[in-house]
Parts: C-alpha cells; structure tokens; sequence
C-alpha cells in the first residue's frame, strides 16, 4: 500500500508462536478502521511464529483523526497478552519505508547468553557472576560498576578460554533472518554490547552485521587480568553509539529500531523511533514500544508489520 505524505502509513503487527485467534485480529482490524482508511490485512507463517499484519493510511493527515501509537498499543495490548500474542504500532516513515537501522544488544539478545558467565565458569565463578548480571539487567545496580566487578572475578584466566566462549556461544533463534531481513529492506544492522568484542566481532563478521562496539578484556602475558580496556559500553554509551551510526548511515531516528533485554538498553530503546524488548526484565517491557515474548529474534520484523 502506498500512502501519500498527508496520508501517513499505520502499521500494526501481532504475532505470536501460535497461529492467531480470530477474535484479536478482529479487534485490531475495528479499532485501525476507527481512525484509518484502506486497511489491508497480511497473514504470514515464518520459521517458529505467526503473524498478522494490519496496514492502513491515517486519517487527516495525522490530524485529529489520526492515532497515537502507544494509545492504540495499549488498546490491544491487555487482550492480546491475555492470548498470548505481542502487538506492535508503527506510523510515519518506519512504517511506510521500514527500519534503515537496526541496533540490538548481544547477551542474552543476538545471543541466548551472558558471555561473561560462560568466562566465569572457567574461573568457577559463574554463580557469583550470575547474581550480579541479573541484578544490573534490572536496573538494581550501576552496570559500569558490576562489569568491574565480574570482570574481576577472571582475572588469571588463560586467553585461551576465550575460544572455548567463542564456540560454546548460540545465537538466538532468528537471528541470522532478522539480520537478513533488514539488509533486504535496503536497512543497516548495528550491534553495541556490555559484552565483549573478542566474542562480537567474529558474530559480527560471520553474520555480515555492519557496525560493532563491545568492551574489550585487558591481556597481559597470556592471561586476562581481570579488567577492560578504555570506556566502558554502558547504558548512556549505547544511546550514544546508536545515535552517531544513525547519523554517520544517514537515517532519522524515526526510523531506528533498537532491540534489547535489560535496563542497560533503556537510553538506546527509549532514543530509537520503535524500541522493542526482547525477552526482558519487567522494567524494559514496561518503557519499550513493543516486546517479544517468546524466543525468536525475527518476530521484531512481524512487530513491524514487515
């Protein structure tokens, strides 16, 4: 559907790991009419979840018959989590031209783990390690300060631990076809972590992302020392990185989408134009636009109606 510019585009995704009922998708098609013309409805079934699209041109040019997103959103959002289903609203240029950027976190996010806890169950810390991650990705503690903290904790581990991480890391199912998906829209991936680039760049390479910052492990005659090197990759310094990739790729923030699992990514969900949760913490999912349930990385693109 093409949308004029006084008639801006409204997309709205629901997808879900089970096919959708029939009843949600009735509601989200009354409630786009209500406020918008020509809706069409899209129903796609991809590798592990299910989706319904819902693209309509707004009303009044945006005017007082148009939507507020995050209204619309909640109009949907207590019935369709009642039926286990995950709603996305997107307006303006994201939902008429799609994301020109896409910026995630790594753990627990690209990946299905913390790094640091695989690091740290060669230094037979991980239990230790664990509780101060969890506490960080709710927002409990300062996280600059809990890296230190668990970085610690492997100091005098052989650098050669880290292939052992390399290997035993998983991407998160979907993964690979989020990253494909957003090149094949003409969009740029990008992906900044509290992590560490000895583990991000070589997923960065293998999976064709293009931009990458991640913290690095300080090594000194073969053996970690228990520290990183430079600033540390925080929650102001991912808002940061994902501002200047928007500007140095020349895409408006409206159309940045920016996917992550704990409160270290609140900055960067909340600057980005559509801010989803991934698998989050309850405080993430309260303050990002959208949120994925359920374990399949690519259903953002059944958020964004794609």
């Amino acid at each position: 559907m093409n949308a004029s510019p006084d008639r801006p585009t409204l997309r709205v995704g629901l997808v879900s790991p089970r096919p959708l009922p029939v009843s949600l998708v009735e509601h989200a098609r009354e409630l786009v009419a209500a406020v918008a013309d020509d809706a069409a409805l899209v129903t796609t079934s991809r590798g592990g979840w299910f989706a319904v699209a819902v693209t309509a041109s707004l009303r009044d040019g945006g005017g007082a018959g148009a939507v507020d997103a995050r209204h619309l959103r909640t109009e949907l959002g207590g019935p369709a989590a009642a039926l286990g289903v995950d709603v996305g609203v997107t307006t303006g240029a994201l939902a008429q031209d799609g994301p020109g950027l896409l910026v995630m976190d790594v753990d627990s996010t690209l990946i299905t783990a913390e790094v640091i806890e695989l690091l740290a169950e060669h230094a037979g810390t991980r239990a230790e390690v664990a509780a101060v991650t969890e506490r960080a990705m709710r927002g409990e503690i300062d996280f600059a300060d809990s890296l230190r903290a668990r970085v610690a904790t492997l100091a005098g581990l052989d650098v050669a631990v880290l292939a052992d991480v390399r290997a035993a890391v998983e991407l998160t199912p979907g993964a690979r076809e989020l990253v494909e998906a957003v090149h094949a829209g003409g969009g740029r991936v990008g992906v900044v972590s509290g992590g560490f680039v000895e583990v991000v760049e070589p997923l960065r390479a293998g999976l064709g992302i293009d931009h990458a910052v991640a913290n690095a492990l300080e090594v000194r005659d073969g053996r970690l020392t228990g520290r990183t090197l430079g600033p540390v990759v925080d929650r102001a310094a991912k808002e940061a990185q994902l501002r200047r990739w928007a500007a140095a790729d020349d895409v408006p923030l409206e159309r940045v989408v920016a996917v992550g699992d704990g409160a270290n990514d609140l900055d960067m969900l909340g600057a980005a134009g559509f801010g989803v949760a991934f698998r989050a913490k309850p405080v993430v999912q309260e303050e990002a636009d959208a949120a994925v349930t359920f374990p399949r990385l690519d259903a953002v693109w059944g958020l964004l109606g794609r």
